[in-house]
């Protein structure tokens, strides 16, 4: 689990936006081994110092301190799904293509097999969002007690 200290600058309806700042302090150990790594939780949100929405489940009020989960697996699963699924089926689909080709087409077999190989990682990306089981191992987590690490040593307010 990556655990980071927020705060609820702002409510929207059932979300609040929370802000996950980068400060001057902190042990300096975050990517190294041994380290927190809570840093990665910021990186894979958005860039430090930035406001993010998150659902409102634990009923927190502008100006609460709130701790940020998410599952240290969740960044690799979203890039695998938006990007490496792409990449897979366009080179899959364009070696059936270019498999299929006759001697003077396979370039052209080889560029429609990869056109839809993306159409194919397009199609199932969209699925993947509508399956809420999907969604919800994506999800990052609001809690009202932060962590008592208070980020990397400090690293994050």
């Amino acid at each position: 689990m990556i655990e980071a200290n927020g705060v609820v600058t702002r409510l929207d309806g059932a979300d609040a936006w929370v802000r996950v700042g980068r400060s001057s302090g902190g042990c300096g150990r975050c990517d190294e081994p041994g380290g927190c790594r809570s840093i990665g939780l910021a990186y894979a949100l958005k860039a430090p110092d930035e406001e993010f929405r998150l659902p409102n489940r634990i009923g927190a009020r502008v100006g609460d301190a709130v701790g940020i989960r998410i599952d240290e697996r969740m960044p690799l699963r979203g890039a695998f799904a938006t990007y490496g699924l792409g990449v897979v089926l366009l080179i899959l689909g364009a070696a059936i293509g270019h498999s299929l080709a006759p001697p003077a087409g396979e370039d052209l077999f080889a560029f429609t097999g990869g056109v839809g190989g993306l159409a194919v990682a397009i199609g199932l990306n969209g699925l993947l969002l509508r399956n809420g089981r999907w969604r919800r191992s994506l999800d990052v987590e609001l809690a009202k007690d932060p962590s008592p690490r208070s980020g990397c040593g400090g690293a994050f307010e």
